[in-house]
């Protein structure tokens, strides 16, 4: 049996149920994108550093997905030596350079920016692949949609003019190329048909075999070591765990059910939530502005995503 494509839309699940479950897997989806994004905060605030976190996510989601690798090798050899580009093209698109783009972004722009930038790629840039490759209709409505994420991303982000300097545009070009990317990895996703649980174990362990490799020869572990035991278990749990392993899989899924131009959106949920996760975890309370964009993100991506079951059959 071949694991790496999909069985079509219509088999096992009717449109409206494919739909609705669609949007179940995109909530939990930007859930687990802001979770991690507020235990990075938190974990960066105990002694962590952004590749300290970066490593635990790919390393700890690379062991986990061994076993469905291997078994999928023992099962299917034939799908990956006759389709190892395709498999490739995933593992580039948003694994290790997916990355090292967002965490480079970081260098020079504020963290602000990586609320927006990369959020604002995906929605638009899934878009237009999914019309120019997949013929997937670019609606007024959908427009629209995405047009109200945007807006709602920027009050959330409080992103102000004067961050908008030379040095911060470098990091913003890497956070939209990421973001690019990342919308990249949903089209071929959906092109091939390829399976969510295989699509994450083939980025996981790519990044595990190239990026952990490359953290220890230049870090040597050193904050690892010398960190608090119970955040680093924290940060194993929530970054390589849940993030590492949960979001690939998570977003594979939705695009799977709902296409990559609506799948896309999901992600704009997660600047919003983490607003509100922050509260407890940092101590940081939302302000009126926040919960304004949080609410105009929320109505946008209602927008987007609720086409006609009809009208999204290309999606």
């Amino acid at each position: 049996m071949n694991t790496s494509t999909l069985s079509p839309p219509h088999t096992g699940l009717s449109e409206q149920s494919q739909f609705v479950k669609g949007i179940s897997v995109g909530l939990v989806a930007a859930s687990i994108g802001a979770l991690y994004t507020v235990f990075a905060r938190w974990g960066i605030a105990h002694g962590l550093t952004s590749p300290d976190l970066t490593v635990l996510r790919f390393g700890v989601a690379g062991l986990l997905m061994l076993p469905v690798l291997a078994l999928a090798i023992r099962r299917d050899l034939a799908q990956f030596t006759t389709r190892w580009r395709i498999w490739l093209l995933v593992a580039l698109l948003a694994g290790t350079p997916f990355g090292l783009l967002m965490f480079g972004g970081l260098q020079f722009a504020p963290p602000s920016h990586a609320a927006v930038f990369p959020f604002t790629a995906m929605s638009v840039m899934g878009m237009v692949l999914g019309a120019v490759v997949l013929d997937d209709r670019m609606t007024v409505r959908r427009l629209t949609g995405i047009a109200t994420v945007l807006i709602g991303l920027v009050l959330v982000s409080g992103v102000e003019a004067s961050s908008l300097t030379l040095r911060a545009s470098i990091g913003d070009v890497m956070f939209v190329a990421a973001g690019t990317l990342w919308a990249g990895f949903g089209i071929v996703l959906r092109k091939h048909r390829l399976d969510p649980l295989l699509a994450t174990a083939v980025i996981s362990i790519s990044a595990l075999l190239s990026y952990v490799p490359a953290y220890f020869w230049y870090t040597a572990g050193a904050n690892l070591v010398v960190v608090e035991p119970f955040v680093l278990w924290i940060e194993v749990l929530v970054q390589g765990v849940i993030a590492g392993a949960g979001t690939l899989y998570t977003y594979s899924k939705m695009v799977s059910l709902l296409g990559p131009s609506r799948a896309a959106v999901f992600p704009a949920l997660a600047p919003g939530l983490a607003a509100f996760m922050a509260w407890p975890i940092l101590g940081h309370v939302p302000v009126p502005l926040e919960i304004f964009g949080v609410l105009l993100v929320m109505t946008g991506l209602i927008v987007a995503v609720t086409t006609s079951v009809a009208s999204a059959r290309k999606a």
